[in-house]
């Protein structure tokens, strides 16, 4: 029994709180966690946390989504009354970290967008289209593009698409110091300009705002998140895991070929191929679309031999599944004889579920580390779920008693 430790429970995962607890031997702290009839959440804990070191735990799942942001605003409001309960310091596990896998470039079927050259009439031509996301940027020396008009031309026609109603379509610059905002009380339409919110450093932020000491969590999508905080964090692996459920329950593993269905996972993938002994071959999406309108459906080419092998597919998350479904379908199309499909975080949201029962996987094995109850009545014996909660324990006890935790970031 680990003394002078406080277990708080989230909402979003309580079979996992439950488990860490029973290993740990202690129970979990009372607390009154709902929502007022506003919506607004309702926290009050109900055991003394003075001086303690407080584990609160919250996975970054809520359910397809719907309830996910009701998770991470409980958590930081946990943080805080702990905080404000004097806990000597107080720790966020989360199994999975909410935000963590968002792009950096806007999300765009049709990809980046294709820059439509005029012709020299100043009509835009059809058929014409360059793989340049922007006209070039005007400087000394430097010729504008017909795309570039002077600030006065710019200024007569949007008088006159005021008049007209804006019924003209005048294509504007992309450079927003060569079009003018407000003319006679008109206002511009600005020109291609995409904004993407950096979501991860704010979550880093609310989170040490509310007073959050250390951050554990497993497999980030992007381990540069890390570098978001100013506190330490702890990134677990559950490679482990699926490195023993590979030598336990795959028969001839050593002839099996370890797949990765993107390059973004190659060194995952290579990490386990390596220290099994195993071969490797990775799955390359193509994206090189002809023209603005043709819809980008990346064609995607093997790079190995599967032939009449197993094939073990590594990634780290699964969320609406369409990468690994289709990576399971291109390697049977390939020759492949079995597709196993391990994945550390199974979030299956949208369609996920539907979409994985009518693939060519024939075992799809996923962590706990967000509830897969639901997930396993739909799927059945095509689902196999790994326990995570040993690791989490084990880190929260050497963390509290101040022992290194690097033999849990070891893949042997």
């Amino acid at each position: 029994m680990v003394r002078n430790i406080v277990v708080l429970g989230g909402n979003s995962h309580p079979e996992l709180v439950e488990s860490i607890c029973g290993i740990l031997g202690l129970p979990a702290c009372s607390r009154i966690l709902t929502k007022f009839s506003s919506g607004e959440s309702r926290c009050e804990i109900q055991d003394s946390v003075r001086g303690k070191d407080v584990y609160i735990i919250q996975t970054g799942f809520g359910g397809n989504g719907s309830r996910l942001n009701d998770h991470f605003m409980d958590l930081c409001i946990m943080i805080s009354a702990c905080k404000t309960g004097s806990a000597r310091r107080v720790t966020a596990v989360l199994p999975l970290f909410p935000y963590s896998r968002q792009p950096d470039l806007p999300y765009n079927k049709a990809g980046a967008p294709l820059y439509k050259a005029p012709t020299p009439n100043g009509e835009n031509g059809k058929n014409q289209y360059t793989f340049d996301s922007v006209p070039p940027t005007p400087g000394p020396g430097v010729p504008k593009t017909s795309g570039l008009t002077n600030s006065s031309d710019i200024a007569n026609q949007m008088i006159k698409n005021a008049l007209t109603n804006g019924s003209s379509k005048e294509q504007y610059t992309t450079h927003d110091y060569e079009n003018l905002s407000i003319v006679n009380g008109f206002q511009a339409k600005p020109g291609y300009k995409q904004w993407v919110a950096q979501a991860g450093t704010l979550v880093a932020n609310l989170l040490t705002c509310a007073g959050c000491d250390h951050v554990i969590t497993m497999d980030l999508h992007d381990p540069q998140v890390q570098g978001f905080f100013d506190i330490p964090v702890d990134n677990l692996y559950g490679q482990p895991l699926l490195k023993r459920y590979i030598q336990q329950h795959i028969p001839n593993w050593r002839d099996a070929v370890i797949i990765s269905p993107d390059a973004g996972g190659a060194k995952r993938a290579t990490a386990i191929a390596d220290s099994l002994g195993m071969e490797f071959a990775l799955i390359h999406k193509e994206r090189r679309p002809t023209k603005i309108t043709d819809r980008q459906n990346a064609s995607m080419m093997l790079v190995g031999n599967v032939t009449d092998r197993v094939c073990i597919l590594l990634d780290d998350i699964a969320d609406t599944g369409n990468t690994i479904t289709r990576a399971a379908k291109l390697l049977k199309k390939e020759g492949a004889t079995t597709i196993y499909a391990l994945l550390t975080h199974g979030v299956f949201s949208g369609d996920a579920i539907s979409r994985v029962k009518a693939s060519a996987i024939d075992k799809l094995v996923v962590t706990n580390s967000v509830p897969q109850d639901e997930h396993k009545k739909q799927l059945g014996s095509k689902l196999d779920v790994l326990d995570i909660s040993p690791i989490f324990a084990e880190a929260m006890r050497r963390v509290h008693h101040g022992e290194s935790i690097s033999v849990l970031f070891n893949y042997e």
